[in-house]
């Protein structure tokens, strides 16, 4: 019992002072530090078993490591896009053969399948999943989970692709430079921890909200 809240607490050291962590990743391993990156972007956004990862705080840290020269921001943008889209389009397409599977399985599909939400589902996603696609991106778990619901719902794939894409470009690239070019600024760097926890309760600001308004509504 003892093991869950130690890695909670290790967990957690991981993110507050992932600074510190990333630091050391990039004097051991040098280059191999971008398959790393590439590693850790693609589980948060490619493996819905995943979503805790952290993603935004990493995108914005990395790019501070990148201003001091331990990594290139060229090249950790484009690794970073390049995870980030294909874990998405990984996690679409898991979503579609798990949702076509259920689909053949007709009459016998188990009870937690509903064809009605099915159905509203595809119906939703083909005309908002444009705007899903993109807005989910800068939202932890959401980010996750969008890419295999809409592969589930069926969501045309162009369109699928296309406003993935531009999300992710707008993501990566926003938080990295953000890092890049603020992220060493001594009332940044001396209060990282803070900064840190800031970008994810940002982050989980539309969900806290949404959540709030549900439990008004009712």
């Amino acid at each position: 019992m003892e093991i869950l809240p130690q890695f909670i607490a290790q967990f957690l050291d991981v993110v507050l002072h992932l600074d510190k962590h990333l630091a050391v990743l990039v004097a051991e391993y040098g280059p191999w530090i971008y398959a790393i990156l590439f590693a850790i972007i693609f589980c948060e956004t490619g493996l819905v078993v995943t979503p805790f990862l952290p993603g935004d705080s990493l995108l914005f840290v990395a790019g501070a490591l990148a201003a001091t020269g331990g990594m290139d921001i060229g090249v950790l943008i484009a690794v970073l896009l390049s995870a980030a889209v294909i874990g998405d389009n990984t996690n679409y397409w898991i979503g579609r053969w798990f949702g076509k599977k259920v689909l053949h399985w007709g009459e016998g599909a188990p009870r937690f399948f509903n064809r009605d939400a099915y159905d509203k589902a595809h119906g939703f996603y083909e005309k908002y999943g444009p705007m899903t696609m993109t807005m989910a991106r800068f939202i932890p778990l959401v980010r996750t989970f969008a890419p295999f619901v809409a592969g589930v719902a069926r969501m045309t794939y162009l369109r699928y692709f296309l406003f993935d894409l531009l999300g992710g470009v707008i993501w990566v690239v926003s938080l990295s430079l953000a890092g890049y070019w603020f992220g060493n600024l001594p009332v940044v760097k001396n209060n990282l921890s803070f900064v840190i926890l800031a970008i994810v309760g940002i982050s989980v600001l539309p969900i806290a909200i949404g959540w709030l308004r549900q439990r008004l509504a009712h």
